[in-house]
């Protein structure tokens, strides 16, 4: 364990992200701030730093508790930070929609095909 790592290294080893350049590309992209603010890949990760990371459309809320640069099993990244109590009820929230059933919208790809805007007449036909 090291005093002084590079924040993305720090999301790596702590296994938020699958490499240390996507957590970098990440916190280029604004998905990773401290306290709000935007930051830089070199940053320090500190202890008591508290951060916002998107991943996909989820917000996970972290306070760094432990600052190290390997990157070992999961049950010690669990112990590098710790989860805000409101960051896992969202997390848990939105666990329970998707178990519920998926959102309609997210099957729609592109436009319809043919044969689709033809069974989409016929049902209107049928509706009528």
């Amino acid at each position: 364990m090291s005093d002084r790592v590079r924040l993305d290294k720090w999301l790596w080893a702590a296994r938020l992200y699958k490499t240390r350049s996507l957590a970098a590309q990440a916190i280029d992209l604004g998905r990773v701030r401290i306290d709000g603010e935007r930051i830089k890949p070199a940053r320090e990760a500190r202890i008591d730093d508290a951060l916002q990371v998107q991943i996909g459309s989820v917000r996970i809320d972290v306070v760094v508790r432990i600052i190290s640069s390997v990157r070992g099993p999961a049950a010690v990244a669990r112990s590098l930070y710790e989860e805000n109590a409101a960051s896992v009820a969202r997390r848990e929230r939105r666990l329970e929609v998707r178990r519920l059933g998926a959102e309609p919208a997210l099957a729609l790809k592109g436009r319809p095909t043919k044969r689709d805007g033809r069974q989409l007449r016929q049902l209107q036909r049928e509706r009528s």
